[in-house]
């Protein structure tokens, strides 16, 4: 598989924070439509080679491309145009706790110019699909620890992004809840979204594993 073929390629990518290196000459393939789960300690790198997609944070060396893009070659307009494409749910959830759940899950479509009338119906199903339709109207503080990840998918996956990114997302649930979380990822991976999941958990094995 060629990097220009891949949903997301690393070639000799590093990253360093003042002198210390996150990342060394990381070279990485995932193909549209895969499943792929990142397994390692704390510090390991999970969190910054999801940034980095994200153009959150950019290479100290190396290329990554997503869809075939160079992410350092976007500038800032082209950023917000990648990020569409992509549904981001990281450790800081940034919940908007004075909206309630439907107006949370209905930021990113109004963000990206849709009119609120036609932007409802996806919201709703973007619920839905994550089984928070009947607390629409809750605030995100009435929610529990595992309703508030599935608000953060919700939210995620509204605008149908191609690439799903998560960071831990079962880190502070029970084994019941982290499973559900987790058969929601596979079901999206089943419709053809390229999903990566950067987490500690070795028992939550579903994709392949880049340790």
């Amino acid at each position: 598989m060629s990097s220009q073929s891949a949903a997301i390629s690393f070639s000799n990518v590093s990253k360093r924070y003042q002198g210390r290196e996150a990342l060394k000459n990381v070279n990485l393939n995932i193909a549209q439509g895969e499943l792929v789960y990142l397994t390692g300690h704390s510090g390991a790198g999970k969190t910054t080679l999801l940034r980095l997609i994200a153009a959150v944070e950019s290479p100290s060396t190396g290329n990554v491309l997503v869809s075939g893009q160079n992410v350092s070659a976007l500038g800032l307009r082209g950023i917000p145009f990648l990020r569409r494409r992509l549904g981001l749910i990281f450790q800081d959830q940034k919940l908007l706790f004075d909206r309630s759940v439907f107006d949370n899950v209905m930021l990113p479509l109004v963000a990206t110019g849709n009119a609120y009338g036609e932007a409802m119906r996806p919201a709703r199903a973007a619920m839905a699909k994550v089984g928070l339709l009947e607390r629409e109207r809750a605030w995100p503080v009435a929610l529990s620890g595992g309703e508030q990840q599935r608000l953060c998918i919700a939210r995620a996956i509204v605008n149908r992004p191609a690439i799903l990114l998560a960071d831990e997302p079962t880190a502070s649930l029970d084994r019941e809840y982290a499973q559900t979380i987790m058969d929601m990822f596979r079901s999206f991976h089943q419709v053809g979204v390229t999903v990566l999941i950067a987490t500690h958990d070795r028992a939550l094995k579903i994709g392949r594993a880049h340790v």
